[in-house]
């Protein structure tokens, strides 16, 4: 078409984009295992079961809308096609008003999980579709590379497993929960043999007991909280019994993994936090933004051909 008697400018233009946001670690519902006691409903929104033919055999947390972290040693010999994952459940038997569930479309574990070891106790299961936030299904804050968890750390863990060895969780099956102070690795390792506790675990428990992650809990979270988030610090893995006095329960150090989430879910990644005791509350990271979307204006450069008959728009740069 003719552009005659035209005049070129740069102009700017404000245009208002819709970016979504992953808003993680935060538990509305939450006012505030073995030896634990009833979670409330909605306290720990990330919080997930996985079934096998129909029963509950490991926990997980889900860490976006559409990938769950888990332990490795829950996944030998599973297939994927096997698997059932439900999230907003409180209860294993009965009716979770709040509750849905989807199917597993990819396992990964890693590829340098050793089951004798238990070093590498990770996984990633990504569900069949995507799931919707609300106050009762929330992905949890992962822990990043740079994380400090001092001995004394108070941290809440969570599950539907044994209360103590060999005596499952009585009907209804209410999720547990329970605090435990993180133990630093060489004073767990002095406890549960040199060396058996590697840099890529971490330890939380009470000296005199009482208070553990048991069967069934595995793969679940272990959470503090810094500020107002709350942060997985841990993937349940491995102990000697349940509770006993001197063994704190082993978990999979998440913040060593921050890279081999990152490389394996690739896009739509989970909120990293560096958790540390000296970080301010004063400064808040896009974890503390109030909802799960927002609005960003961007200054768009525009060269406007005016003609006496039209305008035409080209973008040149954002």
């Amino acid at each position: 078409r003719k552009h005659e008697d035209k005049t070129v400018l740069m102009c700017s233009l404000f245009l208002p984009l819709q970016v979504h946001i992953l808003i993680c670690g935060q538990a509305p519902l939450n006012t505030r295992i073995v030896g634990g006691v009833n979670a409330p409903d909605g306290s720990w929104p990330w919080q997930v079961s996985l079934h096998r033919s129909g029963y509950h055999f490991c926990g997980g947390s889900l860490i976006n809308n559409e990938w769950v972290l888990t332990a490795a040693h829950c996944l030998p010999g599973v297939s994927a096609s096997s698997l059932r994952v439900y999230l907003g459940r409180r209860t294993q038997q009965g009716v979770n008003a709040n509750e849905i569930s989807r199917n597993v479309r990819t396992i990964i574990t890693h590829s340098s999980y050793n089951s004798f070891t238990h070093d590498n106790d990770i996984a990633l299961l990504r569900l069949s579709s995507t799931v919707t936030f609300n106050n009762y299904i929330r992905p949890v804050c992962l822990a990043a590379q740079n994380s400090v968890f001092p001995s004394g750390t108070s941290s809440w863990i969570t599950g539907w497993g044994d209360v103590q060895s060999g005596v499952s969780l009585p009907s209804p099956g209410i999720l547990q929960e329970t605090m435990v102070p993180v133990v630093d690795n060489v004073q767990c390792n002095t406890l549960l043999g040199s060396g058996s506790v590697t840099s890529n675990m971490m330890c939380a428990g009470l000296t005199q007991g009482g208070k553990d992650t048991c069967q069934g809990d595995s793969g679940g979270p272990m959470v503090p909280m810094q500020c107002t988030v709350w942060v997985q610090s841990g993937i349940t893995s491995w102990g000697y019994g349940c509770a006993h006095p001197n063994s704190p329960g082993v978990y999979t150090s998440v913040s060593r993994y921050q890279s081999w989430i990152t490389n394996n879910i690739g896009q739509n990644l989970p909120g990293f936090v560096t958790f540390s005791p000296s970080n301010s509350c004063s400064t808040k990271s896009n974890s503390f933004l109030p909802n799960l979307m927002t609005y960003i204006f961007v200054i768009v450069s525009l060269q406007c051909e005016v003609s006496h008959n039209s305008m035409d728009y080209l973008i040149t740069g954002l």
